[in-house]
C-alpha cells in the first residue's frame, strides 16, 4: 500500500498545558508493511512523547511512549522524521513541511531540558546480561571515559609544569658555587621531585581507571552489538516469513475467488476492524473529478458538430485495431524463448539500498527484462498511427485529443511489466527503422551514465517530427520504487507548425518486499501547443483500495487558447482513451470541500485509442507486446553500439541468465574503467591550466529551441548516412 498523508486532517497545535515543551497534535506513524502509516495522537510533555489511536484513548489507554532525554533526531525528506531511543526507532510523517519543522523544534527543546535533568550514570555494565541496548546508559558512557580523558588532561599539563620546574633547579643546582646555597637549593630539588613523582602516580593511576572503564564499557558495547546482530537476523527471517504466507494467501484467493467475493458482499458496511480503523485517512487522498460530463439527450441540433468530432475515430476498428499483427505478417519475429523459472530474493538485495537512486544499485539480470532503457524509450512509438491521424486533422483541438491519447498510450505496455531494463551504457545507441511499415525513423543514444539520460529523435514522413531528452531519477523507498522521468516531450506538425510540449508522470512499482510486484501511474500531464496557445490537462488517478472509481483512471480536458474547455477525455492508462465534444457548461453544486464543480454537456464519446491485444503467450515472454517482441531482433548494418549487439541482454533474452550476469559485470567494469580515464585526463588538463573536455554524444548536440527557449539535446543528423555508407569508424568500442 502506498505512503498517503491526508489533506483535510487538522494540523498539530500547541498544547495549553505548562512547560515550554509541552505540544500535541496528529502525526503519522509506521506501523508495518501491511498497514504502512496510521494516524496516531502525540503528547509531548515533562520529557516524555506518547502516542495513542485517538484523542479519547487519552484518558485510560497509551499505545507508547518514548524517552526524549537519549532521543536521536534524524530529519527526512517530505515531511519525514526518524526518532530512534532504547534501540527503537519511530517513523513518523507531519502533514507538512512546516509542521514538520515545528515537531522537530519542540522535540529538540524537549530533548536539552531532559537531558540537563538526567542523572549521572557510573554503571560500569557488568552486574548481568544486557537484555537489550539502551542508548541513556550509551550515553552516560561516553561522559564518564570523557571524565577520565579530562583528567588524563589535567594529568598531563601538571606533569608538564613539575617537570620542568624539576628540571631547572637541577640546572641551577649545577651552577652552585657556595656550600650554604647548596642546602637551599638541595631542598627545592627534593620538593619538586617529590611533586613531579606525586604528578606520574596521577597520572598511571588515571591512565589504569581509564582503561578499566574502557574495558567494562567495550564488554556492554560488544554485547549490545551482538543483541542488534541478532535482531536483525530475526527481522529478516520474520519479513520472510510473511512474504511466504502473503504469497499463500494470494493463491489461496485466486483458487476460490468466488467464495472471497461472496464473503466481501455479505460483510454489513458498519463493520469495523483493526484493518480498516482509519479508513478516513485514505478517503481524503481522493480527490473527485473538478468537473461532471452530462450527455447531450438530443443530438440532432448538435449533427454538425458531431460530424466534426466524428473524424478522430474514423477507421479506427478497421485500419488500427489489425496493426499488432502486422509484425508477423511483414516477416519480423513473434516470439523470443520462454522466461526462466529463477527464484530470487529480491529483498535480499535491496534490504541495504533504501533511499538510493536505482541505477546506482548493481542488480543482477534476474529482475530486468531483455530490453535496453533506449528500446523501451521507442516502444512508445507503438501507437505511431495516432500521430498520423492527428497530422490529418484540419482542426487543432481534435489534434490535441489525438495527441492526448498518444501521450497516454505510451503508459499502455507497463500494466504487468515490472521488469527492469537494462541500464544503456555510456555512447549506446538504438535504432528502429519503420519506413517501409510505418513511415518513420528513430534514433536513440545515452548522452550520460550518471545521472542517466537519454536523446531521442524520430521523423515521419506521414508529417512528423518528435523529440525528447530524458533523465531518470528513481529512488528506492523501502516498499516501492518510484521513476521520474524528468524532461519534455516536443512534436511539431509539418503542415501546421503546431508545435507540442509535455512530461511524462511517475511510475510507482509496488510490493518490493511482499506480496506480487505490481505498477501505478500516478500525477499530471500538461500538454501545451506552442504555436497558437491551446492546453490539455490530463490526471492520472493513483490506485487506492477504498476508491470507487475504476483502477487506472485518466481524465483530462482540451482547452482553447481562451482557456475555455473544447473537450472532454477519460479512459484508462491500460485499455483506451475517448473524446467527448463540450456543448454546454454551467456550475453545480459545491464538493466535498466547498468546491463548485462545472457540469459539462457533451455529445455521445468518440474512441481515440485502444490498446491492442498481447500476443499468445505474453505472460511467458516478459508480457512483450507485439512491437516490443521485434525491438531486439537482430538486424543487418546497424551501429556497433546498437542495444542489439549488447551480449548481456542478448543471454538473458536466450534464457541463460548466470552467463548474462557475468557478461554483465565485464561490460560494467569495463565502463567504471573508462570512467576513470576521463577522469584522470580531466584532472591532468586542470593542473595544466587547459580546460577539461566533457563527453560529448555522437549524434547529438545541445541546442536552444527557439520557440519553447528550452535547452536540449538534439539530432544533429549523420547517422542515417553513415548507415547507408556502412561507415561507423567514428562508434566507440563500447561492448
Amino acid at each position: 500500500m502506498t505512503e498517503l498523508v491526508a489533506r483535510t486532517l487538522p494540523s498539530p497545535s500547541a498544547a495549553q498545558g505548562p512547560g515550554p515543551d509541552a505540544y500535541k497534535g496528529w502525526l503519522f506513524k509506521w506501523t508495518n508493511y501491511l498497514k504502512g502509516y496510521q494516524r496516531r495522537w502525540f503528547v509531548l510533555s515533562n520529557g516524555l512523547l506518547s502516542y495513542y489511536r485517538t484523542q479519547a484513548e487519552m484518558a485510560h489507554t497509551c499505545r507508547g511512549t518514548i524517552t526524549l532525554a537519549a532521543l536521536h533526531i534524524e530529519v527526512g525528506d517530505t515531511c519525514h522524521f526518524v526518532l530512534t531511543s532504547g534501540g527503537r526507532s519511530y517513523h513518523l510523517k507531519a502533514y507538512s513541511e512546516g509542521e514538520c519543522q515545528r515537531w522537530v523544534s519542540a522535540l529538540q527543546q524537549a530533548k536539552a531540558n531532559a537531558t540537563q535533568m538526567m542523572p549521572h550514570s557510573d554503571d560500569s555494565g557488568d552486574e548481568g546480561p544486557l537484555a537489550q541496548p539502551d542508548r541513556a546508559l550509551i550515553q552516560g558512557s561516553l561522559k564518564s571515559l570523557a571524565s577520565k580523558i579530562e583528567d588524563l588532561s589535567t594529568c598531563n599539563e601538571l606533569i608538564g609544569k613539575h617537570g620542568a620546574a624539576l628540571q631547572r633547579s637541577l640546572s641551577e643546582l649545577e651552577d652552585l658555587r657556595a656550600a650554604s646555597d647548596g642546602v637551599d637549593k638541595l631542598k627545592t630539588v627534593n620538593e619538586r621531585a617529590t611533586l613531579f613523582r606525586i604528578t606520574s602516580n596521577a597520572m598511571i593511576n588515571a591512565c589504569q581507571d581509564f582503561v578499566d572503564l574502557a574495558e567494562a564499557h567495550s564488554r556492554r558495547w560488544q554485547r549490545a552489538l551482538q543483541y542488534e546482530r541478532e535482531q536483525r537476523h530475526h527481522l529478516e527471517e520474520t519479513i520472510e516469513q510473511l512474504a511466504k504466507q502473503h504469497n499463500s494467501l494470494e493463491r489461496a484467493w485466486r483458487e476460490s475467488p468466488s467464495t472471497h467475493n461472496k464473503g466481501a458482499e455479505g460483510t454489513p458496511e458498519g463493520e469495523s476492524s483493526e484493518e480498516n480503523e482509519d479508513i478516513e485517512f485514505f478517503d481524503a487522498m481522493e480527490d473527485s473529478p473538478a468537473f461532471i460530463t452530462v450527455p447531450a439527450d438530443d443530438h440532432s441540433q448538435h449533427s454538425n458538430q458531431t460530424v466534426t468530432s466524428g473524424s478522430l475515430s474514423s477507421n479506427w476498428s478497421q485500419e488500427d485495431n489489425d496493426r499488432s499483427g502486422s509484425y508477423l505478417r511483414r516477416g519480423r519475429r513473434c516470439r523470443i524463448p520462454d522466461k526462466p523459472n529463477y527464484s530470487l530474493n529480491l529483498w535480499s538485495i535491496m534490504k541495504n539500498c533504501i533511499g538510493k537512486e536505482l541505477s546506482k544499485i548493481p542488480m543482477p539480470v534476474n529482475f530486468n527484462e531483455p530490453l535496453s532503457m533506449l528500446q523501451r524509450l521507442t516502444e512508445d512509438l507503438e501507437y505511431s498511427e495516432l500521430l498520423d491521424r492527428a497530422a490529418r486533422c484540419d482542426s487543432s483541438l481534435e489534434q490535441m485529443c489525438l495527441v492526448a491519447a498518444f501521450s497516454v498510450s505510451s503508459y499502455s505496455t507497463t500494466v504487468h511489466r515490472t521488469g527492469k531494463p537494462f541500464n544503456p551504457l555510456l555512447g549506446e545507441t538504438y535504432e528502429l527503422d519503420r519506413v517501409e511499415e510505418y513511415g518513420y525513423r528513430s534514433i536513440c543514444e545515452q548522452i550520460s551514465h550518471h545521472p542517466p539520460a537519454a536523446a531521442h529523435h524520430v521523423i515521419s514522413q506521414r508529417g512528423w517530427t518528435l523529440w525528447q531528452e530524458i533523465t531518470i531519477d528513481s529512488k528506492f523507498r523501502g516498499k516501492y520504487i518510484s521513476i521520474m522521468p524528468l524532461g519534455n516531450i516536443h512534436l511539431r506538425f509539418h503542415s501546421s507548425g503546431n508545435h507540442y510540449v509535455w512530461s511524462k508522470v511517475t511510475s510507482t512499482v509496488h510490493n518490493i518486499i511482499v506480496g506480487k510486484l505490481w505498477i501505478d501511474q500516478a500525477g499530471d500531464i500538461i500538454i501545451m501547443n506552442h504555436r497558437n496557445k491551446d492546453k490539455c490537462h490530463l490526471k492520472f488517478s493513483p490506485y487506492s483500495y477504498f476508491s470507487r472509481d475504476v483502477p487506472r483512471k485518466v481524465t483530462g480536458v482540451v482547452m482553447d487558447s481562451e482557456g475555455c474547455a473544447q473537450y472532454i477525455l477519460s479512459g484508462t492508462w491500460d485499455d483506451k482513451m475517448e473524446s467527448a465534444k463540450i456543448i454546454e457548461s454551467s456550475h453545480g453544486s459545491g464538493g466535498s470541500e466547498g468546491k463548485q464543480k462545472t457540469v459539462y454537456q457533451t455529445l455521445p464519446p468518440k474512441l481515440l485509442w485502444k490498446k491492442y491485444p498481447l500476443p499468445e503467450n505474453a505472460e511467458n515472454m516478459h508480457y512483450f507486446s507485439s512491437l516490443a517482441l521485434t525491438l531486439n531482433e537482430p538486424e543487418d548494418g546497424v551501429a556497433p553500439t546498437d542495444s542489439r549487439l549488447r551480449p548481456d541482454q542478448r543471454l538473458m533474452e536466450a534464457g541463460l541468465w548466470d552467463e548474462a550476469n557475468a557478461e554483465k559485470q565485464c561490460l560494467e567494469e569495463r565502463q567504471r574503467l573508462e570512467r576513470r580515464k576521463r577522469e584522470a585526463q580531466a584532472n591532468l588538463a586542470l593542473e595544466e591550466g587547459k580546460e577539461a573536455e566533457s563527453y560529448q554524444p555522437l549524434w547529438f548536440d545541445k541546442r536552444t529551441d527557439t520557440e519553447t527557449g528550452e535547452s536540449s539535446y538534439m539530432y544533429k543528423g549523420g547517422y542515417w548516412e553513415a548507415k547507408d555508407r556502412q561507415d561507423w569508424s567514428q562508434c566507440p568500442a563500447i561492448f
